[in-house]
């Protein structure tokens, strides 16, 4: 069985893989470049096909702008089978975007440090890999100093997003009481996704009337990060968002001190990740919850409720050994009974879980995938290996869809997997965890 879906697991990245060097998330639904779905998706081709692993990467990295901001689709080909797509977005607007490659004005998750020191790992040919992380490199350590140097208007150490869709969980819960706290217009526009895919899975309507007014109020000031960080309705400090960047500047650390030479953006790192793992323990954990939560940067408030992101800074090495023990309590006590797969995106226990909808319930491989990791490294093994046979056994009963129902019962009379069918981080992430 596992040697027919390590094969079928290739045969989605192979077709997912494009003519211009970059993978699609899956057919029909996603036609364009995804940035943290390229990180996670370069992980597995690297398993198999190094050379696709660091094409990947790197026709990422070339659609970087001029203040090293990667931003979160690049639309390499003309389609309108895709809302928003280019001609909404409008990145050039901003002065420093690149002509070259027209994408979104906002960006996703920063994967890409952890991605590359992956590949390292992974590779056979250590000093091949080493040679196409020399020359990319630089690219990524100027993107995290965009973050820290655009994005952390109070000098804190902690970056905010300003789009739900910069988070990664776009339709999560957690946005829900900003959405009251807005009145957009209602746009006119024509989705594709609810053509695709049952609209009861998806977000609704008025949700996307709430994202579209956030882009339009960044085009209106060109995407100027001053005016973004002043006028934007939306401003979070995400945990999931900086875990991700601190894991990647923990990776680029080591990777600096392999290529050797570097000892000022070592220096530079350390010291991000001094300031930065200290506010997050400081201001990101809410001791009544035993969990990593939110913080609400526009109107000053926590967002008190508990995700898989809540646990993700065990991917990053954030938290003490004794708040882990919390952190792992809080999750197997909301999220790990018996008749529940590892890991919903969002609490059960919480009347705003819907364990069909996107972010707002459903199990995700890649949570899954970065839980495993954080869960195995605090040597919390039985559970990590509970994270990734549920994982498994998700993948064996539905096949690579992009996310599934978190509820075991269902199973017994109806399919559980939905969005996207053979999609590309799930197979992706699939080969990696066989190989952990």
């Amino acid at each position: 069985m596992k040697k027919d879906l390590i094969n079928d697991a290739k045969i989605v990245l192979n077709n997912n893989f494009q003519e211009k060097g970059y993978s699609i998330p899956c057919k029909g639904l996603y036609p364009f470049q995804w940035k943290w779905d390229s990180g996670f998706i370069a992980i597995g081709l690297a398993h198999y096909d190094m050379n696709k692993a660091k094409k990947e990467i790197e026709t990422l990295l070339n659609a970087q702008w001029g203040n090293g901001f990667i931003p979160h689709i690049i639309f390499h080909v003309e389609t309108d089978t895709y809302f928003p797509g280019k001609d909404f977005h409008q990145s050039e607007l901003h002065p420093l975007s690149n002509r070259k490659y027209p994408s979104t004005g906002m960006t996703q998750p920063p994967v890409v440090g952890f991605t590359l020191e992956k590949m390292y790992t992974i590779a056979e040919d250590k000093k091949d890999v080493l040679n196409f992380i020399k020359n990319n490199i630089d690219k990524v350590y100027n993107n995290h100093k965009y973050f820290y140097e655009n994005r952390d208007p109070q000098n804190e150490g902690l970056v905010y997003i300003y789009h739900n869709w910069e988070s990664g969980t776009d339709n999560s819960p957690l946005w829900d009481d900003i959405w009251k706290t807005m009145n957009p217009p209602e746009y006119e526009f024509t989705r594709r996704d609810t053509d695709l895919v049952d609209p009861s899975q998806r977000p609704s309507r008025r949700e996307y009337d709430h994202y579209l007014h956030i882009i339009e109020i960044a085009k209106q000031h060109n995407y100027s990060d001053e005016k973004i960080a002043e006028l934007s309705p939306f401003l979070v400090q995400d945990p999931l968002f900086n875990s991700m960047l601190i894991k990647s500047n923990d990776s680029l650390i080591s990777l600096y001190n392999i290529l050797g030479k570097n000892e000022d953006k070592i220096e530079q790192l350390q010291q991000w990740q001094d300031k930065s793992i200290a506010t997050f323990n400081n201001k990101l954990f809410d001791t009544e919850l035993g969990a990593y939560i939110h913080y609400d940067l526009r109107n000053e408030k926590p967002i008190r409720f508990v995700s898989s992101s809540s646990f993700s800074p065990l991917f990053a090495g954030i938290s003490s050994k004794e708040r882990a023990k919390t952190l792992v309590n809080t999750m197997m006590n909301k999220f790990g009974s018996d008749d529940m797969y590892l890991c919903a995106s969002f609490d059960p226990t919480s009347e705003r879980f819907n364990p069909k909808k996107y972010w707002r319930g459903p199990v995700w491989i890649n949570l899954n995938w970065i839980l495993y990791f954080g869960l195995k490294d605090y040597g919390f093994k039985n559970i990590a290996q509970r994270v990734k046979d549920d994982s498994i056994e998700l993948i064996k009963k539905e096949g690579f869809y992009e996310y599934f129902d978190p509820r075991k019962s269902i199973y017994n009379s109806e399919k559980g997997g939905y969005g996207g069918y053979n999609f590309s981080w799930s197979a992706s992430l699939f080969l990696d965890l066989l190989n952990n």
